[in-house]
């Protein structure tokens, strides 16, 4: 490793690389599943997804017969734009396989579910809820505050009962 100016700060990824070689691969697949769309196209993306790197053979997802024929026949223009982007020595070649892309999961849902009566009043908190309450905003002695965190904390009750489902 080269001696860097004290005052340049070190990406982690290269810290990583320079204690635990193995990673340098995953950490690339991983900013190439990162940067897929941008890399290929957003039609491209659509149908493809990258798989793992092993040796400087990228494997790619492709969803269907016919765009694997496309992609095999693009082959050399995608491996010249992932070089171009990643570095010659890091993606030597391209293997494309059928199947399903794996697709990354989606981000829950965070709102709160809709009542049908925004007047009805939220249901009350159980005794544990209410105990768990009074325990964290009595430890704080400015009466104001304490008031200010045990709204917020029979709020965030409230909102976790409600993401979890329960009346």
């Amino acid at each position: 490793m080269t001696r860097r100016d004290a005052s340049t700060p070190t990406p982690v990824g290269a810290l990583l690389t320079a204690a635990f070689p193995p990673l340098a691969d995953r950490l690339l697949a991983l900013a190439i599943r990162r940067d897929w769309p941008s890399l290929v196209g957003p039609q491209i993306s659509r149908r493809s997804q990258p798989g793992d790197l092993h040796g400087g053979t990228l494997t790619v997802v492709v969803d269907n017969s016919p765009w694997l024929q496309e992609l095999t026949l693009r082959e050399a223009e995608l491996l010249s734009r992932l070089q171009g982007r990643c570095g010659v020595e890091s993606i030597r070649a391209l293997r494309f396989t059928l199947g399903a892309p794996p697709r990354e999961p989606e981000a829950p849902d965070r709102r709160l579910p809709r009542r049908d009566d925004a007047l009805t009043p939220p249901d009350p908190l159980t005794p544990e809820e209410e105990a768990w309450v009074a325990q964290a905003a009595g430890q704080i002695r400015e009466p104001m505050l304490a008031d200010t965190v045990r709204r917020l904390l029979v709020k965030d009750a409230l909102f976790r009962r409600l993401t979890r489902g329960q009346p």
